[in-house]
This record gives C-alpha cells, sequence and structure tokens, in this order.
C-alpha cells in the first residue's frame, strides 16, 4: 500500500464537510489520543500502516464463533467525525495539544477496510476486519471497532448455539430488561443474524427492522380482579390470536379460563416457572382435550442452550430468551484484539510487525483468509495466509471501505442467510454443546 498523507489540519477559511449525528469519536480510550499525539509529533503518524482485529482463541469450551457487528462497526467509521463541542472539550481538559485538536478537528477515515462479511462463522486467528491508511487514521478506530465486535460476536455466537439446538421451533429475544439499554437494541440485531425470530425490543425494529412482538406480563393480570377478567381485556384488545401469559396462578385453571375465554382459536400460552418439560405435556394434553389443538405453546425462564436442547422432546412451539442471551451465554465477550501487523519503513516498503509475547503473540503481515471445504462442502480447515500467498477454499475477506467510503453495506436477512448457509458447511461435531476444541483448525502463518 502507498503511504497516505496525514490528514491535514484545517486552513482558516476552508470548509469540512458537516460532523455526523451520532458521532461516536469519543466512545474510545484515552490511550488512543495519546498515541496520537506523540505519533503526530514525532512524525510516524503518517506512516502506511495495517490493523487486524482477531481473537488469538475463542473463547474458552467455544467450537465457532459468529461475526457479528459489521455493518453497526460501518456506521460507526462513517461517524467518527469530532464535533466542535468535542474538541473543545479535549482542548480544555488538557487531553491533547493545539496540533492534535487542529488534526482531530478534520479527521475523516480515508483508508481501506477489508473483512469477514456478517453471519460468517470465525476462528482462532481469523482476520475479522484489516484496517489500513496511516497510523494516526487507523489506531483512533481501535476502541470503538473492539467494543461493537466484542459485544456484537459474543451474543450472536450464543444465539446461533441456542437457534441450533432449538431446531425449527422459534426463538424470541428478550433480554432487554438485563442489560444496557443501548446494548439491548444491539443484543436484538445480533441475534437476529444468528437465527432468531423476533425480538421484544422496539427499537431495534426502529433502527434495523428486526421483527418484534408482545403480549403482556404477570403486572396485568395482577391488575385486574380476576385471570379471567385480564384474559377478556386482553382478547378484546388484541384478539384471539393473542399470547396468554398462565403461570399467575394455577396453570390449568388458567388454561381452561383462556380457551373458554379465546375460544378453540387461541393463539399461544406462555409458562414462565416451574418444570417447563412437564408443564408444557400437561398444557398441551389440556389443551387438545379443549379443542385448542393449534394454540402453541411458548416457554420463557432463564433460558439457554443447554435448557432449549432439553426441552426437545417437550411439546413446546417456541422459546423466549433474555438474560443468558444478552450477557453471552457466559461468554460475554470475544477476547478480540486490535494490533498493528504491518507498517511502512523509512524507504516507503510495507514491512511485516509482530508482538512476541509469550502468550500474546501476534503474526505479522497483511493477511486474507480462506475456508477449505471437502468434496461434500464440509468445512475442514480456516486457512489464514498473507496476501499474495496462493490459498485454496471459499474466500472469506471481503472489501467494507474504499478510501474512506463504505462500500459493503448490506441488509439484515442478507447476514442472516449468510449465517446459515455457513453454520451449515461445520461438521456435525459442531451442534454439540459441551465444550471442546474448535471444529476445525486455523493454518495460518508463523
Amino acid at each position: 500500500m502507498d503511504t497516505v498523507a496525514i490528514v491535514p489540519a484545517m486552513l482558516p477559511g476552508m470548509s469540512r464537510d458537516p460532523v455526523p449525528s451520532g458521532s461516536t469519536a469519543l466512545l474510545t480510550d484515552h490511550y488512543e489520543l495519546t498515541m496520537l499525539q506523540a505519533a503526530l509529533a514525532d512524525g510516524t503518524g503518517d506512516r502506511a500502516s495495517v490493523f487486524e482485529l482477531f481473537g488469538r482463541r475463542l473463547p474458552s469450551g467455544r467450537r465457532y464463533g459468529v461475526v457479528a457487528g459489521v455493518q453497526r462497526a460501518l456506521d460507526a467509521i462513517e461517524a467518527f467525525r469530532f464535533t466542535d463541542e468535542q474538541v473543545d472539550f479535549l482542548r480544555s481538559e488538557q487531553i491533547v495539544d493545539d496540533r492534535t485538536a487542529d488534526w482531530l478537528a478534520s479527521y475523516r477515515f480515508g483508508g481501506d477496510v477489508r473483512g469477514y462479511p456478517e453471519g460468517e462463522i470465525y476462528f482462532e486467528h481469523s482476520p475479522l476486519l484489516v484496517v489500513e491508511g496511516t497510523f494516526a487514521e487507523a489506531v483512533v478506530l481501535e476502541t470503538v471497532l473492539l467494543s461493537i465486535y466484542n459485544h456484537d460476536a459474543a451474543i450472536a455466537s450464543a444465539a446461533s448455539r441456542m437457534t441450533w439446538a432449538a431446531g425449527e421451533r422459534p426463538c424470541i429475544e428478550m433480554g432487554s430488561r438485563r442489560t444496557h439499554e443501548e446494548a439491548a437494541v444491539a443484543a436484538a440485531r445480533a441475534a437476529y443474524v444468528a437465527g432468531f425470530a423476533s425480538t421484544s425490543n422496539l427499537e431495534a425494529r426502529r433502527r434495523y427492522g428486526v421483527p418484534t412482538g408482545g403480549t403482556s406480563a404477570h403486572s396485568f393480570t395482577l391488575l385486574h380482579d380476576t385471570e379471567r377478567d385480564a384474559f377478556v381485556s386482553q382478547v378484546e384488545s388484541l384478539g384471539a390470536g393473542t399470547t396468554l401469559l398462565v403461570d399467575t396462578y394455577d396453570i390449568a385453571e388458567a388454561v381452561r379460563t383462556g380457551v373458554e375465554v379465546a375460544g378453540p382459536g387461541l393463539g399461544a400460552v406462555r409458562i414462565d416457572s416451574g418444570d417447563l418439560a412437564d408443564l408444557a405435556h400437561r398444557v398441551r394434553a389440556q389443551l387438545d382435550d379443549l379443542g385448542a389443538k393449534d394454540t402453541r405453546i411458548i416457554v420463557t425462564s432463564d433460558l439457554d442452550e443447554w435448557a432449549i436442547a432439553g426441552l426437545a422432546s417437550a411439546p413446546v412451539d417456541g422459546y423466549g430468551v433474555g438474560t443468558r442471551l444478552v450477557t453471552g451465554s457466559g461468554k460475554p465477550t470475544c477476547g478480540l484484539v486490535y494490533k498493528l501487523v504491518a507498517r511502512a519503513d523509512d524507504a516507503g516498503t510495507m514491512v511485516p510487525v509482530a508482538k512476541k509475547s509469550a502468550d500474546k503473540a501476534s503474526v505479522g503481515g497483511r493477511k486474507t483468509a480462506h475456508r477449505r471445504l471437502d468434496a461434500s462442502g464440509s468445512a475442514t480447515a480456516e486457512v489464514v495466509t498473507l496476501d499474495g500467498s496462493p490459498s485454496d477454499g471459499r474466500d472469506l475477506v471481503v472489501p467494507l471501505v474504499s478510501a474512506g467510503e463504505v462500500v459493503g453495506r448490506e441488509s439484515l436477512d442478507a447476514s442472516r442467510e449468510r449465517h446459515a448457509r455457513a453454520r451449515a458447511e461445520l461438521p456435525i461435531i459442531a451442534r454439540q454443546l459441551q465444550p471442546g476444541d474448535p471444529v476445525i483448525p486455523t493454518e495460518h502463518p508463523s
């Protein structure tokens, strides 16, 4: 890559593009600007550089990971522009000197980004994102990119295990009350990429188009003088196809009352406590006896992939998942890192660089990746190579940003479909929920 000039400070009378609303520029660590200031001062800030976002290993016991957050990251790169107020803050707090503040005032990423598209499967050392530009313009993106990828990939990886365990039965994301309000929106989106059918979060629907659904909580039943009154109110408002919550008092009595109120066309009942497998069998038999043979049974209550798998033989029609999903089912982050892997030397030639720490070593050089498949289309290896090296298999790295312009936009449904295809390539052992090694090895330059 040719050396890219530093984005210059704006001179009096020059205009710059307006900063987009919702700037992501201060969603960063202080040390990014510390490095930036020193690099601008010593002249190394304009060195052409290649950063790589990857994981040295999968979270302990996980057999594969799911790439999520790509489109959110592209939005964040576009919005990584410093407002006048932000620049004034950095000056007044003496976080950066005047030269650096002037540079930040005109910042706009002008480099290239390549990476795994959203919904793809990843493994150890997969180059999920390759960011190329000057050191100065690329280093400041580290924190926001890692924040997005580490969170969204953790949620999607958990969601993928859950939807695989659920088979053809739909999973509903309902964890908004168990996490930060913005994390809830991102979690709903990531879960949808990995196969969840819908979410309870309305902002996820408005912002990303994720389907939503919702009926009532126990408080609605308790508000009314009787359970029948609550059911009558809900059915009159929402129709017989609604879902009635039946475990506020006595489940058998609630099911009977629900069918009496809504008729045999009652859409669904939800069970939120107790021995879900046993109760599902009892409720199914009762519904059938009452003529409500098409009424579905939805179960909730701290479900995870193991609980979902344990309900495989129960007459359950759908799963509502909250806390365990939005916390990554015990793996709330993916351990992804953002490392410099190549830079220009004094002559302008790109040279590989790598960290040599004993347990945190990186592999130098600009990379790409392929997935090797056998004759049946089953994945056998993740092949990471230096750019220009021959390799076989399905290409994994695609252009995302070119000369500062986003070129990798795609619909959420495209990401969702990609995940289904990529997961179907994995060996059957990938379905196992018990801890284990990655289902395929990673071959990478040492």
